[in-house]
């Protein structure tokens, strides 16, 4: 199962996010879940660090985890917001493969 991680601060500010594990959905290659959350997340990153002037520090592993500096931006706040709309949507389909996790910190 993907599970991706979404912080916010008791304000509901985005402090960042991560997305770990694997869906099992299909066969490598065939997996319409794992290729859904990957799509979306890298274009969410490729999106805040190309398109805003938030600061955003990027680790990859396993997954990716990733933490913004400072508070976001509005446009970094709205690409979250459609981020999070795109991961709801696969959570709404693809429940057995996909979990949404909204944490305060």
């Amino acid at each position: 199962m993907i599970t991706a991680t979404v912080l916010k601060d008791l304000n509901g500010i985005y402090q960042g996010f991560s997305v770990q594990g694997h869906a099992l959905f299909d066969e490598k290659g065939k997996d319409i879940v794992c290729a859904a959350v990957s799509i979306l997340t890298i274009n969410t990153v490729n999106s805040i660090e190309q398109l805003t002037d938030s600061d955003l520090s990027v680790q990859t592993d396993e997954g990716i985890t990733c933490k913004f500096r400072k508070q976001p931006d509005d446009k970094a706040v709205i690409l979250m917001d459609s981020f999070l709309l795109g991961l709801k949507g696969i959570e709404q389909e693809h429940a057995d493969y996909f979990r949404l996790v909204i944490e305060e910190v």
